[in-house]
């Protein structure tokens, strides 16, 4: 068992250095014509997989309108949630678009764009539930699912430490576990719970309200992320953002997914 762990360890550092490598490289001399862009596909609307495969999604939309703005060819590679940061460091793509919040602790490791979208999180509950509000003591003792590495897992762990909290590595799982009466409560964005809700796998449930907004927690709002030192590619898709919500790009994708501005202020 020592040896193993003393290997895994190694290997852990050199794919660690090799990641700081590239990340303290830059880009400055580099000449972008293709980027390559990692995504979850299992958020939907945001992002997730169609039948064929194919990864669809708000994100995935704004990722390619982005692309053409920017004159460049992308591609896209789905990853795991709760490995999007060391597969970027690591040079498996270039960016992620994928609703990643801009935090404070994320922004120790990764550069982040200006945001493209900012939307609250919040509680959903089945639809028989006493629970009346979204206030800790009316959650103290009660079981909350969540997708581990998020925001919404911090914001949950802050809002309701009284609460039995399960993190899952999907969306899709504890939606699963609450539609089939194994949690009293879930937490996301309150877009992809309102979604989810108003389809039928989730008639089972109502959204319960939104959480308090907290900077700290939720961050600025969703960003592009981008390995350390990459500051030609973050000025590329932060000029592109504000390209497309000038010419009415961004408003055509938004009113595909939202009835409202997902931008924010």
């Amino acid at each position: 068992m020592r040896t193993i762990k003393t290997l895994l360890l190694a290997a852990v550092t050199l794919s660690t250095l090799a990641g700081a490598a590239v990340a303290q490289s830059g880009d400055a001399n580099k000449t972008w014509t293709e980027v390559r862009i990692g995504s979850e596909g299992a958020y939907p609307p945001f992002n997730f997989l169609d039948a064929s495969g194919k990864l669809q999604g708000f994100d995935i939309d704004i990722a390619n309108a982005l692309c053409k703005q920017m004159k460049v060819t992308c591609s896209f590679v789905t990853n795991d949630w709760d490995g999007m940061i060391p597969a970027l460091q690591n040079d498996r793509f270039d960016a992620v678009i994928a609703s990643m919040s801009i935090t404070p602790e994320r922004e120790k490791q990764v550069l982040f764009t200006n945001k493209y979208y900012n939307t609250p999180g919040a509680l959903a509950v089945p639809k028989d539930s006493t629970i009346a509000d979204t206030k800790a003591a009316s959650l103290s003792g009660k079981t909350i699912g969540v997708q581990g590495s998020t925001t919404h897992a911090q914001a949950v762990e802050t809002y309701f430490p009284d609460a039995d909290v399960r993190v899952y590595p999907t969306a899709e799982e504890y939606k699963l576990d609450i539609e089939n009466g194994r949690l009293d409560a879930v937490s996301d964005d309150i877009v992809v719970l309102s979604q989810w809700i108003d389809s039928p796998e989730g008639a089972c449930c109502k959204v319960l309200g939104a959480l308090p907004p907290n900077e700290q927690i939720y961050g600025r709002g969703a960003g592009i992320a981008l390995r350390k030192g990459d500051e030609k590619l973050k000025k590329m898709f932060d000029d592109a953002i504000i390209a497309i919500r000038a010419d009415g790009t961004y408003k055509t994708i938004q009113d595909k997914y939202f009835k409202f501005d997902v931008y924010g202020k």
